[in-house]
């Protein structure tokens, strides 16, 4: 175990769950993770991989096939595999929220429906609240879907920033609707929509592109999702009630932040151990860099601000596992965890002097995966936005 970011009151069964993923990740992501970020290639055997370890399932309850375990545990599994490479654990994590979601407001149907075959890996999810207009603004969706008479739902519009758009086959996605109140957050529906993995034509009148290609994140895949006449049945509705899908989004996305939070620890975790590990093996004026004061006050820094995230993202799952509204707790974890992060890898970064900037070290590749983590699930001002908002709510004079 690595001496930092351990954590203390786990049970046998958790820290055994944890303790496999660490291996796993030691053997079968870490040395082939930068060769397949490079070339932009899937993780198929990585993926196939991580079924077979349960991890599809982890949070799913055994009576659907799952292991019924904690967001905890969750969250410290999606820190040791994005310490293996940060894509792998999106390629978790937009499943996981819509298990979660499902878990928490699907109708029985839905949920004898689709969580079995999650559990397993046979039904990958993804999610979408983005649009090509607005991105935390989700007041401003445009896409809608329209009841007719037959009992089924007509929706048209173009969604943005699927991770798992391609290879999913069953995706959340939210929408304007006619039933609800009249605010924006109350005239907006979650509906699971059913689709082949790939590309082009899924359904009819749904259209995945092709992938976005991006700076990093690579080899998971990203898409848009075109919806045009898309044809659904209202069973399809998350929860069976019009108008609440705001409120489930906000409930997956709160977990959402406390796996980003987790990713954002494992990419620092793993950038400071290349950091560490360079710092005793590069001599410069007769001595080991990493005995220089510079340096070694750098990588104090940097050790700090691993235990600093790490410990708020645990604090943030805990407290979310309880059941307790979590929206300034995982925003904290989120914000700090994606801040740290940057900050450890830049650092990382320096202490590579020029070699950091050649492909052939891990740092570049973390480089430009730690730039994710300032934006994914809400941006760092969101993050401060909503706890803000908070703090004026309960310290109001």
């Amino acid at each position: 175990m690595s001496r930092l970011c351990s954590t203390d009151g786990l049970t046998e069964d958790q820290t055994e769950i944890i303790r496999t993923v660490r291996t796993f990740v030691e053997k079968k992501i870490l040395p082939v993770a930068t060769e397949l970020e490079h070339a932009d290639e899937y993780p198929q055997e990585i993926v196939d991989g991580l079924k077979e370890l349960g991890v599809f399932g982890l949070m799913i309850p055994e009576e659907y096939g799952g292991l019924g375990e904690s967001l905890l545990t969750y969250a410290l599994c999606v820190e040791e595999i994005a310490r293996g490479w940060m894509s792998v654990s999106g390629v978790i994590n937009t499943h996981f929220i819509v298990a979660y979601m499902l878990m928490r407001h699907g109708t029985d149907e839905q949920k004898r429906k689709y969580l079995p075959r999650m559990a397993t890996g046979e039904v990958r999810g993804s999610f979408s609240m983005s649009e090509p207009g607005l991105g935390s603004d989700v007041a401003a969706i445009k896409t809608r879907a329209v009841l007719g008479e037959d009992g089924w739902y007509t929706i048209d519009g173009q969604k943005m920033w699927l991770t798992n758009g391609g290879t999913s086959n069953l995706i959340a996605v939210l929408v304007k609707s006619d039933e609800g109140a009249d605010s924006v957050y109350k005239n907006l529906t979650t509906f699971l929509i059913e689709k082949e993995a790939g590309y082009g034509e899924t359904a009819p009148g749904l259209t995945i592109p092709g992938k976005i290609d991006k700076m990093g994140y690579k080899g998971v895949d990203t898409t848009e999702a075109v919806f045009a006449g898309h044809r659904v049945p209202a069973g399809q509705v998350l929860g069976g009630v019009p108008g609440k899908g705001f409120y489930h989004m906000m409930d997956g996305v709160e977990v959402g932040r406390v796996n980003v939070a987790a990713r954002a620890c494992g990419i620092a975790l793993r950038a400071f151990e290349l950091a560490i590990a360079y710092a005793q093996q590069r001599e410069t004026f007769g001595k080991r860099i990493a005995d220089h004061q510079a340096i070694l006050f750098r990588l104090a820094e940097m050790a700090t601000k691993v235990e600093a995230a790490h410990a708020m993202m645990v604090k943030a799952a805990r407290l979310k596992d309880t059941g307790e509204r979590n929206d300034v707790g995982a925003g904290m974890a989120k914000m700090l965890a994606a801040e740290y992060c940057n900050e450890v890898v830049q650092d990382s970064f320096r202490i590579h002097g020029g070699y950091g900037y050649s492909k052939e070290y891990e740092i570049e590749r973390l480089y430009r995966e730690a730039a994710f983590m300032l934006i994914g699930e809400g941006t760092s001002d969101i993050q401060k936005m909503i706890i803000g908002r908070a703090l004026l709510a309960d310290y109001r004079i």
